[in-house]
């Protein structure tokens, strides 16, 4: 494998970021939708010149962007998003009935099969799906009948975040919603179930009701697809049995709010995350900015520093803002509000910027190129 490809969302538009193997030296293009809010860049694993974008406006609304050329030039795609039959309404924050609307895609999910078939987490929280490269969408509504009326949004509106395409049992998907949860497919969208058994939620009338759970981010890593790993609203977490039950592997972290978690490309039990403060001061622990990385599958976790700053240091790093390659020396990058992307060439050792002064970033993705 020859180099790599950082695909980097942020609050004024993408940036396609190129290295070789060594990941030292990098080129960036863009900014692609100048001035435009890009909620996630995807690449597709079945053609690297295949990517995804999720650009959206408060003037103009949600556009999904495709290219066929590895960034290199875009294409507007299919935009109609429609809820299945009568959306009816979720509840808001103060219990009252809301309807459903929906205004952006947060997450796009391409297979790993077929370039042309691709998932959309969208807010208000559903899931869509294409087969055609995204010209069209349709909604799986299994998912919003699995007690969606009982969801509600957290700070950042009832998005649905994360999508993760189980790749030993098909038909099997992993999602979560914040603030509702996570919840499993094992039909291929037809029906879901909430899977949160073990999650506490002390902000939440019943703090271990089956959805309400304000779930930031959930991972796994592809060999061993049954294990799943968790950053909420406070906790991190683990599950050994596909989401049925989790229990907290939050150790010794100097907090265990966050939002963003990954899963090493090669040692399943290497799990990394980012603390900060609290839910009110979303800003680093300690204000030094520190990945932490547990080898042990959680519980037991290291501070990672070498090249970070360690003082004074008052960013945010967002759930889709952090992602791995696929090199045979694993690297781990991550992206913050204050513009700022890292990267490290060596598991998490030594950090280097890729970039320092993009505009805020929301999602950092990574194509490993041939």
């Amino acid at each position: 494998m020859s180099g790599v490809r950082v695909l980097i969302g942020t609050r004024k538009g993408a940036f396609v970021a190129t290295s070789d193997a060594g990941r030292t030296k990098w080129d960036i293009a863009g900014p692609h939708f100048a001035g435009w809010e890009v909620y996630h860049v995807k690449g597709s694993p079945a053609d690297p010149d295949r990517i995804y974008a999720s650009q959206s406006s408060a003037w103009f609304g949600q556009v999904v962007q495709r290219s066929d050329d590895g960034g290199r030039t875009w294409d507007a795609v299919g935009n109609e998003f429609a809820y299945e039959g009568d959306p009816g309404t979720h509840l808001w924050y103060d219990g009252t009935p809301h309807p459903w609307e929906f205004k952006r895609v947060w997450h796009l999910e391409p297979t790993r099969e077929n370039p042309d078939e691709v998932y959309a987490g969208v807010e208000d929280a559903a899931l869509f799906r294409s087969s055609d490269g995204g010209q069209t969408w349709s909604e799986l509504p299994g998912l919003r009948s699995c007690e969606g009326p009982k969801w509600q949004p957290g700070a950042g509106g009832m998005c649905l975040h994360t999508i993760l395409l189980d790749p030993t049992t098909p038909g099997r998907i992993f999602i979560a919603i914040s603030a509702a949860g996570a919840f499993r497919t094992d039909d291929g969208g037809q029906s879901f179930k909430p899977i949160n058994q073990g999650l506490h939620s002390q902000y939440i009338p019943d703090p271990t009701a089956a959805v309400g759970h304000c779930v930031h981010r959930i991972a796994q890593h592809p060999a061993r697809p049954d294990v799943l790993f968790m950053q909420k609203h406070w906790d991190v977490m683990r599950s050994d049995d596909a989401g049925d039950n989790w229990h907290k592997v939050s150790g010794n972290l100097p907090s265990d709010f966050g939002f963003p978690i990954e899963v090493h490309a090669h040692e399943p039990d290497t799990v990394y995350v980012v603390p900060l403060k609290s839910d009110q001061e979303r800003f680093p622990a300690d204000s030094k900015l520190r990945v932490f990385r547990s080898r042990t599958g959680g519980n037991d976790w290291e501070p990672l520093t070498a090249g970070l700053p360690q003082e004074h240091c008052y960013v945010n790093v967002l759930r889709d803002a952090m992602a791995v390659d696929q090199l045979d020396d694993c690297g781990i990058y991550f992206g913050t509000t204050g513009g700022q992307v890292y990267c490290s060439p060596d598991g998490g050792d030594n950090w280097a910027p890729i970039a320092r002064d993009l505009p805020a970033v929301c999602s950092v993705e990574v194509q490993t190129l041939p």
